[in-house]
């Protein structure tokens, strides 16, 4: 029965658009903050499951080939594998190391330092789960630079060193990951919890780098209304200082509104990008009907990010070489 299930979804998402590009949303459902990231050849989506606070307990998994048909992993974490996870499983990060694969999450929205929870981190030997809690705690469980501890990316630097850039409530923080990720050390300045909020942030961080200059995009206005954008800045370090360029992402009267809380897929190879991102549609009232969806994301002669055109046709199906 589960086979059939997986099949006949694979069937529907290819239905979303044409055979020749994703559509969007790029697969059915109401997920969020999605991201996406390329393993092994393949695009992965990791969102989070669009639901009211108590009945966000586990998350699912989407797999592509070719960003136009898409996989469902279901159940691949959920709290049953996390004993200190009640509720408010957000924003998955997934990243590879020496094998195995690392997802990062926040959990039980803490609203200050006497409230058990934060930023998890699980592991497993496949993208697609199961994952295990590893630490059988919260990695990050305190409010540091006025930081919530949500919203986490991990971040693999050119030179190889592993981070974590994570922060609610209007603040962001970067924090230098041990090898063996159950815990942070010192940053080269010496501080633990260094804080790069630039201009105008809100929250949902993520950076990439391109051309040797560090992207940092982030979330602006309230996730549950019309005016959720995303804006970047540029610099020549992980660490800043970050100065804001401008909004990229931001609602479509004619599309969709409350766009934001993205991640950027870059195909290996190419100067090809693409930006995820989870948006509300123009019929719908309620905060948590978000879907997924997927566009273009193009640069200027001077590296500078063009305007995202967010569509209903999504992205031509591209393959990873």
């Amino acid at each position: 029965m589960k086979q059939f299930l997986t099949v006949l979804f694979v069937i529907i998402t290819g239905l979303t658009g044409t055979s020749q590009n994703s559509g969007n949303p790029v697969f059915p459902g109401w997920y969020a903050d999605p991201e996406a990231v390329v393993i092994n050849n393949e695009y992965w989506i990791f969102p989070t499951f669009s639901a009211p606070y108590n009945k966000q307990v586990h998350f699912d998994a989407f797999s592509s080939f070719d960003l136009v048909k898409w996989t469902k992993h279901e159940n691949i974490l959920d709290t049953a594998s996390v004993k200190w996870a009640k509720r408010a499983m957000w924003a998955p990060s997934v990243i590879e190391k020496d094998g195995k694969y690392f997802f990062f999450f926040g959990a039980n929205d803490i609203q200050n330092d006497k409230e058990y929870g934060g930023i998890g981190v699980a592991v497993s030997d496949s993208p697609s789960g199961p994952y295990k809690d590893w630490l059988g705690k919260p990695l990050i469980d305190k409010f540091y630079n006025g930081a919530q501890p949500i919203d986490q990316f991990a971040f693999r630097d050119a030179d190889g060193k592993y981070y974590l850039i994570y922060g609610g409530w209007r603040h962001c923080n970067i924090v230098k990951l041990n090898d063996d990720f159950k815990s942070v050390k010192p940053l080269p300045d010496g501080t633990m919890f260094k804080e790069i909020t630039p201009e105008g942030y809100v929250e949902g961080p993520f950076m990439f780098i391109r051309n040797g200059k560090y992207y940092f995009m982030w979330s602006e206005g309230g996730w549950t209304g019309p005016d959720y954008s995303v804006a970047y800045a540029i610099s020549d370090s992980p660490f800043g200082p970050f100065k804001r360029v401008g909004k990229i992402l931001r609602q479509d009267p004619s599309i969709a509104t409350g766009a934001g809380h993205h991640s950027v897929i870059h195909v290996p190879g190419t100067d090809d990008y693409y930006i995820v991102y989870h948006r509300r549609p123009l019929n719908e009232t309620d905060r948590n009907s978000r879907e997924v969806s997927i566009d273009r994301m193009e640069f200027d002669n001077s590296g500078m990010i063009k305007q995202v055109v967010m569509t209903k046709t999504g992205v031509a199906g591209q393959r990873v070489k």
